[in-house]
Formats: structure tokens, C-alpha cells, sequence
């Protein structure tokens, strides 16, 4: 492949799917009927399973926030779409069997004096405990926290694995 052409060339990561980050994608949307219902049956023809979903809401548009359990073929097919998208890294924590689960998730976070931006649930399940996303300033710092408490950190490939998606 020639750098010199006008061909893209696509950066090569490490990335795979063990990687400690869940990959989510932020579609912007304008706020009319249907689009939605658009977005979903694009990702849900195409066999992708949304595992979570935020919307952020004004009065002319909307962001969707939302991870699915194939990220090179969502990433193919926001490639191929109309809709106006980037991805970027979050933490997925697996919530801790204790009685107060996000007061220690959070607690984590904030005694290591890192802002969490903002979180959402996953439609995720691991040994009957539920599991969330956050957004946070310093991604590897929080994943060491975390894990430095005990708490479980999910990847992609746990995704495909969880103990509550029947077919």
C-alpha cells in the first residue's frame, strides 16, 4: 500500500477483543420520528445485539450512546451508513454482591480523585450480577483502581459471554 496515494490508510492497534476498554459508539441523531427505530433495525438486521444504550436529548438533537457485542461489524456499518458517529473507549465494571454496589464502585473513583463524566447500565449479566458503564478521565489509572479493589473490569470479549441473553 503506497502512504503517498489519497487511499486512507487505517491505523494498526493491539486492540482485540480481551482489551480492558468496551468500545462505544456515539451516534448523533436528529430528534425526528423514526430515527431511532432506524439506528436499531440497522444494528439488529445486520445480527449485532446492543448490550447498552444512553440517550442524550435537546430539543434539535439527540446522542446515542450505545455498545453492541461486535464492534468491527458495528464499526463496518456506521462506515457504510449515513449516520454521524465516533467511538471512543469506556470502563465496563461488573457490579460488586455487596449492599451498597455503586457507592463502591464510585467511592473507588473518587478517593483516586478521578471524575467520572458519566455512566449508564449494561443489558449484561455475569453470575447473576449486573454490570455498568463509565466514562472517566483517566481510563488506565481507573481500571487499576478498580481492580485494586477487587471490582471485575469486562471486556469484548465478555460481551459475547453473558449469563442472561437467551436466543
Amino acid at each position: 500500500m503506497s502512504y503517498g496515494s489519497d487511499v486512507p490508510v487505517e491505523p494498526e492497534t493491539i486492540r482485540g477483543e480481551g482489551w480492558p476498554c468496551l468500545r462505544q459508539f456515539c451516534v448523533f441523531m436528529e430528534n425526528r420520528i423514526g430515527s431511532l427505530h432506524e439506528l436499531f433495525r440497522k444494528l439488529e438486521r445486520n445480527d449485532l445485539r446492543i448490550i447498552a444504550m444512553s440517550v442524550v436529548d435537546s430539543a434539535d438533537f439527540s446522542t446515542v450512546r450505545l455498545m453492541v457485542d461486535d464492534t468491527d461489524r458495528a464499526r463496518e456499518l456506521f462506515t457504510l451508513s449515513n449516520f454521524n458517529w465516533f467511538e471512543n473507549d469506556v470502563i465496563g465494571v461488573i457490579l460488586p454482591n455487596v449492599p451498597q454496589p455503586f457507592v463502591k464502585v464510585c467511592l473507588a473513583l473518587v478517593q483516586a480523585e478521578l471524575s467520572i463524566h458519566y455512566t449508564y447500565p449494561l443489558l449484561f449479566r455475569k453470575n447473576g450480577r449486573g454490570a455498568i458503564a463509565i466514562a472517566v478521565d483517566d481510563i488506565d489509572t481507573a481500571q487499576e483502581i478498580l481492580k485494586d479493589q477487587g471490582l471485575e473490569i469486562i471486556t469484548e470479549d465478555d460481551l459475547k459471554n453473558d449469563d442472561s441473553y437467551f436466543f
